[in-house]
């Protein structure tokens, strides 16, 4: 765990009740984080997948995990007497935090592979999640080679750069006040009577995402003077930022994060 993850405590202690009350105002239920309308524009920030250099296999990760249980390289996962691998099916994906794999590995645009297989990069009327790249996956696994984005969390990466991005737009840069909020489906004691909303400063947020309770990216992030806010849904596989025109064209045009509009789903 990194040595600033010690600090957070101190730098971002929780906030007192009701701060996300507008919140729930403007969006509705929270639960798998607030989803914020464009204010005015809004734009997805894509958790990162990752290809090997020697690129996908024909091997799916579900192939790949019944051949290693055949051959006795594991052994099955039973609980309860109940046989977790013969019910399961190993699709690839994770949940949670996520981060370079190292070398050997290189990040893939979603737009590439979109573009090499035929696919759209989120099919219409859908959000980013596990339904998109449908033809990559072989009934419903991944093929190996590829590491594909997790669902919660933006990757380490990612989160960094997008931290970045709302200093430099935001008129009171590191020292702009901020809140984050993790859902209760995150925290490893679930209380869905207590919010965990923490208040601090933009310039450590980047602390954030090595929360010591939390496997997570924050579920919200908002400037005290709500002029952004960041959403990542728990079952999705992007983070929506809803704010200021200048805030949201950075973002799309950035070249270290990958970033589109829905217009169904501004």
């Amino acid at each position: 765990m990194p040595e600033d993850s010690n600090l957070l405590p101190a730098l971002w202690p929780l906030a007192p009740a009701g701060t996300t009350d507008w919140l729930l105002e403007l969006c509705g239920d929270g639960l798998t984080g607030f989803m914020p309308p464009a204010m005015p524009d809004a734009a997805w920030v894509l958790n990162a997948m990752y290809e090997h250099e020697r690129g996908a296999a024909e091997m799916s990760y579900h192939e790949y995990h019944q051949a290693r249980l055949a051959d006795g390289s594991i052994q099955p996962h039973l609980v309860a007497g109940m046989d977790l691998d013969a019910v399961g099916f190993a699709t690839g994906g994770g949940l949670g935090r996520a981060e370079h794999p190292g070398p050997g590995w290189r990040r893939l645009p979603w737009a590439e592979l979109a573009r090499r297989n035929g696919d759209s990069v989120v099919p219409d009327g859908l959000l980013p999640s596990y339904r998109c790249f449908p033809s990559v996956k072989k009934e419903g696994s991944w093929p190996l080679g590829i590491t594909p984005p997790t669902e919660g969390s933006l990757d380490r990466e990612s989160w960094n750069r997008l931290i970045g991005i709302l200093t430099e737009y935001s008129p009171a840069g590191p020292d702009t006040a901020c809140l984050a909020y993790y859902n209760p489906l995150l925290l490893r004691t679930t209380d869905l009577d207590n919010l965990h909303v923490l208040t601090g400063r933009l310039g450590d947020a980047e602390m954030l995402y090595d929360h010591p309770e939390v496997d997570f990216s924050p579920s919200n992030l908002w400037a005290e003077d709500r002029s952004w806010v960041l959403c990542t849904d728990y079952d999705l596989w992007a983070t929506k930022v809803a704010g200021p025109p200048a805030l949201i064209n950075a973002v799309i045009n950035d070249t270290e994060v990958e970033a589109i509009r829905l217009p169904w789903a501004r």
